[in-house]
């Protein structure tokens, strides 16, 4: 057996695909199909390219309905039961919200700034069936950008596995998704990072096959008059939860994995964890004092 990696930048971070394979050919030709998948995705994808579904559906809002294709409107399916379950706290429509808070300033927004954009949020003003996507009103806009990566992650480790590769770990920008065990019998073991101390484990969680997803506020936060709003906000209201630091799920997809942190996160923490332990999934939480709880995954932390 060999060990190869393949590191590359796409959808907002660095991303590594680690795959351990006795033929080299194999391995290498896997790898850069992977790649060209992510890119494959970024750019279908990315509100930032002008010519992605993305950016054409946000183009025609309140004018008409865009064509999409099997594979964008299976994204929507998912992003709709992911709102429902979620009771609209995970909405694909509230990247709107990025327009009042701009985390470098080191200010927090006008009210009636967040007040006014709130009201093109809201996944009831998508129309969508299986060839078709409008957004009704003028100004909405919709973003991929809470799945896109995890459904990336997902299928480049199935491209691995359609390829015949048996160990492999898929790591794009923290979203993974692991392709069996290390191969020597043991697991991948994953470390989840603490927010209070980035060089040091949470916790560790060992995948076989699974996949793992993170969310936190701890990277882009305004500290203002002595209060900290992190970057994730609250689609109801529009401004920052007051939740949990970071939470990481591990489930059998890297996207059902991702909603379900992003949901977590968006809860009140005592609503998260109940929410959490109903999920039936591994899971670690981290409160803004540090505090670590956790479901299941190996090293507990002290919560």
């Amino acid at each position: 057996m060999q060990s190869f990696e393949h590191s590359f930048k796409a959808m907002g971070g660095p991303c590594k695909i680690h795959v351990i394979s006795p033929h080299e050919k194999t391995a290498v030709a896997a790898l850069a199909a992977c790649e060209a998948e992510v890119r494959r995705l970024e750019s279908k994808y990315s509100r930032y390219r002008e010519g992605s579904v993305t950016t054409a559906i946000n183009s025609a809002a309140g004018v008409e309905a865009v064509e999409i294709d099997k594979e964008t409107a299976g994204l929507l399916a998912y992003a709709d039961t992911a709102w429902r379950e979620s009771a609209g706290l995970f909405d694909p429509t509230s990247g709107l919200l990025r327009q009042a808070w701009d985390f470098r300033s080191g200010k927090i927004p006008d009210p009636e700034l967040v007040k006014s954009l709130l009201r093109k949020v809201g996944w009831k003003g998508l129309r969508w069936t299986k060839t078709s996507a409008f957004l009704l009103e003028a100004g909405m806009e919709l973003d991929f950008g809470g799945c896109v990566k995890e459904y990336a992650t997902d299928s480049a480790a199935g491209i691995l596995r359609n390829r015949g590769i048996d160990h492999a770990l898929v790591d794009l920008a923290g979203d993974m998704a692991s392709v069996g065990g290390r191969g020597d019998g043991e697991p991948w073991v994953i470390g989840i990072r603490h927010p209070n101390s980035p060089a040091h484990a949470a916790a560790t969680l060992e995948l076989s096959g699974q996949a793992l997803a993170s969310s936190g506020d701890y990277e882009r936060a305004i500290e203002f008059e002595g209060n900290r709003y992190g970057h994730i906000l609250n689609p109801r209201t529009g401004w920052p939860v007051q939740g949990f630091a970071a939470v990481s799920v591990s489930a059998p997809q890297c996207l059902v994995a991702g909603s379900a942190a992003t949901v977590a996160m968006l809860k009140p923490q005592e609503e998260s964890l109940q929410w959490l332990s109903r999920l039936g999934l591994p899971w670690v939480a981290i409160d803004p004092a540090g505090e670590v709880f956790s479901d299941e995954l190996s090293g507990r932390g002290h919560g």
